[in-house]
């Protein structure tokens, strides 16, 4: 079990775009993922995992986003939204769906941001069920860019998480969102775009066009290491 004292469980708010006031929750360790991404901002994955475990006990970050939304609330500062958006994979989390229903009480809507790559388990599913709004990775189309971009856990397949998405969309009663990451020379050509706008037809999606994205400040561009890279919002 990780050493809550060591990681800011609740953090913010910070202002989104997307869901205005949002207040953060950190219920992961850093760099304790599914994924070891060429563009994470953290750097490269520390402890790769695809078990789903204990890291702090739930009712440890469900006193700790109380506690934080009670000193917010003190300054008479709003809170739109309460989101899961750790320094790891949110699902890794075996409390995650407890620590949603718990928090309900609180008011604001809540939002988790995961990389999708264990929604081939029913029971994650599940969890992320009792989210409001949920955004979900999807950086390619093929095996071979996936794992060159997300750099994924051994055990994990591409064709299981699309058709956990797939199965996710179909259920989840709140707003999904997709995102992807271009990055340049690995997934930006082509017949990547296009194969990826495809599974995204697929998921109910729509690709928008670069200007418009970029018009309505939606597509942001990032150099990193000498490489570029694009992030989209994709609804």
């Amino acid at each position: 079990m990780a050493d809550k004292a060591q990681v800011d469980v609740a953090f913010g708010p910070v202002p989104s775009g997307r869901l205005g006031r949002s207040l953060g929750i950190n219920n992961i360790p850093p760099k304790v993922c599914t994924y070891s991404s060429v563009y994470c901002q953290l750097g490269r994955t520390a402890k790769m995992s695809d078990r789903r475990r204990e890291f702090f006990p739930a009712i440890a970050v469900v006193a700790a986003v109380e506690a934080k939304v009670r000193e917010v609330q003190e300054r008479g500062e709003a809170i739109d939204s309460l989101t899961c958006v750790p320094d790891g994979e949110p699902t890794l989390d075996v409390h995650l769906g407890a620590e949603i229903r718990e928090l309900r009480h609180l008011g604001p809507r809540i939002g988790v941001i995961s990389n999708g790559s264990l929604l081939h388990l029913e029971e994650v599913r599940g969890d992320l069920a009792s989210a409001d709004w949920v955004s979900l990775k999807l950086d390619a189309a093929d095996d071979r860019t996936w794992r060159k971009v997300d750099r994924p856990h051994r055990s994990l397949k591409l064709d299981k998480i699309v058709n956990g998405m797939l199965a996710f969309r179909d259920t989840f009663a709140g707003e999904l969102v997709t995102e992807t990451m271009l990055v340049s020379s690995l997934n930006d050509g082509v017949g990547q775009a296009e194969a990826v706008q495809d599974l995204l037809r697929r998921n109910g999606d729509t690709w928008a066009t670069t200007d418009r994205l970029v018009r309505e400040g939606r597509l942001v561009e990032l150099t990193f290491e000498g490489q570029r890279y694009y992030l989209r919002r994709l609804r």
